[in-house]
């Protein structure tokens, strides 16, 4: 038995899932193109961590744009549980960008303690990420609002990345202000590593989650009582057993053993 995820056909929930994907690429390339000009302008190693690991988020992101419309085409001959697990591939590839991203940031802000650059610029670069705040936070909100909607996890894993920048643009903001106001240009990189940690634990918790998927993990206790519920509401069923589900993209998969009327007749039971 297959089934779409909170209640949605999988044509509603593919259409939730295209828009806040394409929604995501636009915030990324906005994001990318004003940080990369105020980090020319201004030569802040924190703004520079912030600026790739935008530039991560918009291949991350264009990742999902793409995995999200291929993971719900229909099943077809060759792919007789349809394209979900696609949506988890995404997720893994995401994670992966984000463990590069954190080391070539933590690799740049460790060389930046060493050897301390001043900032210039320090207004233009403060009002890019303040703008940057502004626009992830946005955006996060909208992909909250699919997810209650949806399980897509390649929406979750985006999602992820977007939560990690918006505290490292946080960051990024709090080290060029400490830098360019009190002088004290060693809180810049250590800004930037901070923003390496934040997004190698928000790795781990993207590959967890498309690991959960892709090794066909049960669904938690709750949506498996709720099937068991919705199963039982027929009277005619009078029990429900060896119950085994997993997620593949906007579907849930179900196998069930189930006790009917023993009144009822052989045509009767198979309809």
């Amino acid at each position: 038995m297959t089934a779409a995820v909170h209640g949605l056909n999988p044509a509603e929930s593919a259409a939730l899932t295209r828009r806040v994907t394409l929604l995501s690429v636009a915030t990324a390339g906005v994001l990318v193109a004003i940080k990369v000009a105020a980090w020319l302008a201004s030569g802040s190693v924190a703004l520079l961590a912030s600026t790739a690991d935008s530039a991560l988020d918009l291949i991350a992101s264009l990742i999902t744009f793409f995995a999200v419309r291929y993971a719900a085409a229909p099943p077809d001959a060759e792919h007789r549980f349809g394209h979900g697990k696609a949506e988890a591939f995404a997720s893994l590839v995401q994670g992966g960008l984000v463990f590069a991203s954190a080391a070539l940031i933590g690799r740049e802000a460790v060389g930046n303690m060493l050897h301390p650059r001043p900032i210039a610029a320090e207004g233009w670069a403060m009002t890019v990420m303040a703008v940057s705040i502004l626009l992830t936070a946005g955006l996060i909100a909208a992909q909250g609002r699919v997810l209650k909607q949806t399980n897509s996890v390649a929406v979750s894993g985006d999602r992820a990345h977007y939560a990690s920048d918006l505290a490292s643009n946080a960051i990024a903001l709090v080290g060029i202000g400490a830098s360019a106001w009190l002088g004290l240009a060693g809180i810049d990189a250590l800004a930037a590593l901070a923003i390496a940690v934040l997004l190698l634990w928000g790795a781990i918790g993207v590959f967890r989650e498309a690991a959960s998927q892709l090794m066909d993990r049960e669904l938690p206790d709750e949506a498996r009582a709720r099937i068991v519920t919705l199963m039982t509401e027929d009277r005619r069923v009078t029990d429900v057993h060896q119950l085994r589900t997993r997620a593949s993209g906007p579907y849930v998969h179900m196998q069930m053993h189930v006790d009917l009327d023993p009144d009822l007749t052989l045509e009767a039971a198979h309809e």
